[in-house]
């Protein structure tokens, strides 16, 4: 990874981890799932409002560590409006970025998710970064079991 791409992926972490965008309840929730990480601690809910096939609000909430928080605020901002079709898409490619790196994924696709690479090269925050990840395709799917990452 480029130290310039590195240095974006520590300053990015840090702003999402410290000011986590839609970090909150959503009101008329319909899809929702819950997430843990027991490796690490984290844990957390997703709630998505749904309506004809469109993610029109999204929101989480609980703890966990700074790359966690990070990427599951960067999740509901790159979701949001978006199809639940086109979520699933970006499920797979940043899951394909944080676990493989940056040079399997077009990058250019994931645009500002890019940022999330920087994860591929500590393989025990992998789960830390995807965890948000796996919980919206939980809640997408309704599964009422919570999602572990092991």
């Amino acid at each position: 990874m480029s130290s310039e791409l590195k240095d974006l992926y520590q300053e990015v972490v840090l702003d999402h981890g410290k000011r986590p965008r839609n970090f909150r309840a959503v009101e008329g929730a319909n899809h929702r799932a819950e997430g843990f990480n027991p490796l690490c601690g984290d844990q957390l809910s997703v709630a998505l409002k749904v309506e004809d096939g469109v993610i029109r609000d999204i929101g989480f909430q609980g703890q966990g560590c700074a790359i966690s928080r990070a990427s599951a605020s960067l999740m509901t901002g790159a979701v949001k409006d978006k199809t639940c079709e086109e979520a699933e898409m970006l499920f797979a490619r940043v899951h394909q970025l944080v676990t493989e790196g940056p040079a399997e994924v077009d990058t250019e696709a994931l645009g500002k998710l890019t940022v999330l690479s920087g994860v591929s090269e500590f393989p025990a925050r992998v789960k830390c970064a995807s965890l948000a990840w796996h919980t919206l395709r939980a809640a997408l799917h309704e599964e009422p079991e919570p999602v572990s990452t092991e």
